[in-house]
């Protein structure tokens, strides 16, 4: 992976006022790949005190975020399915982690699943990106 673009995506994330809403940390990068970590607080839970799952989705949606636009190129959602598959235990530290299983000229794949410190699966999520062509806007010229 291209060390630029490395650094402009972790610099974008750290900046980026949803990332800091929802405490999101990006912890790892490579092409296709990112790794995303959220801890689950109370005011992310819904009326029957389980994780809400738009909190979820928000952890899926930076790491497919920055997995998808780990080439250098602007790449923006097409489509994701999300199942829950069980909700995290209050003050869990939930890991997200996108990995890149198909990538054409406009578009890409992505498995998407999120795991509790345990290991245990909250989410899973297939997503599918539009690839524009066009490079990173907060990119650094070399």
């Amino acid at each position: 992976m291209d060390p630029r673009v490395r650094q402009a995506i972790f610099r974008q994330v750290e900046t980026e006022p949803f990332a800091q809403k929802f405490g999101l940390k990006l912890v790892d990068l490579d092409a296709g790949y990112s790794k995303v970590e959220m801890t689950f607080t109370p005011d992310m839970e819904n009326i029957f005190g389980m994780a809400r799952g738009g909190a979820l989705f928000a952890l899926i949606d930076e790491a497919f975020e920055t997995a998808s636009n780990s080439h250098g190129t602007m790449a923006v959602a097409l489509n994701l399915n999300t199942t829950y598959v069980a909700s995290p235990a209050p003050g869990s530290r939930l890991t997200a982690e996108a990995k890149e299983f198909s990538r054409t000229g406009k578009t890409a794949n992505y498995d998407i699943r999120v795991t509790d410190e345990k290991g245990t699966l909250i989410a899973a999520c297939q997503a599918l990106v539009y690839r524009k062509g066009t490079p990173l806007p907060f990119l650094e010229p070399s």
